[in-house]
């Protein structure tokens, strides 16, 4: 029998799992998801990615700015669902919501708890290295992201990936593992098993500050933090184009061979140095440009070898 499910998310991730709900055949109730948000030149009120799909579907949407007030709390108790499914929402839920469903909370989580907790877990994922990755659906409760794990799902993280591609991966994979959790909870047979209390790590929200490139790091490092950060906010460094300094976004990038003094440019390909090997640079985009490849960027900034950027 369906499921009577509110569905709580926000951005382009949350989306799939949405549509996949509405596609089992699940009764959506109600979607919540942040409230419309200034966005381009014109600073005009944007809804998120889940409100205008929802709207398309024809499902009834709210964006409380919180669920700590009262009001709200009792107008989510009175749907009366059987579950929430929770996909990067982006407010905290007090126990008051956390309680409210027949069967609590289920959250879909982009990492192998309890490894990368918190905000960023995909990017974090690429720029320390790993090598695999996942989905996770888990019973929420008062922790950040520290409830029980129902079902899970992994896969890895091939060597020149980058966060927007890994993100739109694990999206579906997402959205597949929602359906089969809520399958489950359908028969009585979802059981969830308390996360390990090791390898505790946390994927802290990205501060633009650290987007900056040290080359000084070895080349495995400089080409992780590259694909951890793109597409936004985008790896950069600074270069000096026709007497000023422009700061260059790096989008793509791959491991390459090398030795030189960190910065250098060490070909006509766009292939730097840094603390051990090099890195060769194959998106980029300038101030105001669209992203172009470096082929194309060379056109227009001669980069010779010797040069340094910084």
């Amino acid at each position: 029998m369906p499921l009577r499910v509110v569905f709580m998310g926000t951005p382009d991730f949350s989306v799939p799992c949405l549509s996949e709900v509405i596609g089992a055949g699940h009764d959506v109730a109600r979607v919540y998801t942040q409230p419309p948000r200034a966005a381009g030149r014109g600073q005009k009120a944007r809804l998120s990615p889940v409100h205008a799909f929802a709207e398309q579907a024809g499902i009834p949407v709210v964006t409380p700015p919180t669920l700590k007030d009262p009001h709200e709390q009792r107008g989510f108790a009175a749907l009366e669902v059987d579950v929430a499914v929770v996909v990067a929402y982006g407010l905290i839920l007090p126990k008051e919501i956390l309680e409210a469903p027949k069967n609590g909370c289920l959250n879909l989580h982009a990492s192998l708890l309890p490894r990368w907790r918190g905000a960023a877990p995909i990017q974090r994922a690429i720029m320390a290295g790993d090598t695999e990755t996942g989905v996770m659906v888990m019973r929420m409760d008062e922790g950040l992201d520290t409830g029980s794990v129902c079902l899970s799902e992994r896969t890895s993280i091939e060597r020149d990936e980058t966060a927007g591609e890994l993100h739109d991966r694990l999206a579906r994979l997402g959205a597949d593992l929602v359906v089969r959790a809520l399958a489950a909870l359908e028969r009585g047979s979802l059981h969830c098993t308390p996360q390990s209390a090791e390898g505790v790590t946390y994927a802290a929200k990205i501060d633009k500050e650290e987007s900056r490139l040290d080359w000084g790091c070895s080349a495995r490092e400089v080409h992780s933090h590259i694909c951890g950060l793109s597409p936004f906010p985008g790896a950069w460094f600074e270069l000096d184009v026709n007497g000023k300094r422009e700061r260059v976004k790096v989008l793509h990038s791959s491991l390459a061979t090398g030795e030189g003094s960190p910065g250098t440019v060490l070909d006509g390909d766009l292939t730097i140095a840094c603390g051990s090997g090099a890195v060769r640079l194959t998106q980029l985009q300038r101030a105001g440009k669209t992203p172009m490849s470096a082929v194309d960027f060379l056109h227009g900034v001669p980069i010779k070898s010797g040069m340094t950027v910084s």
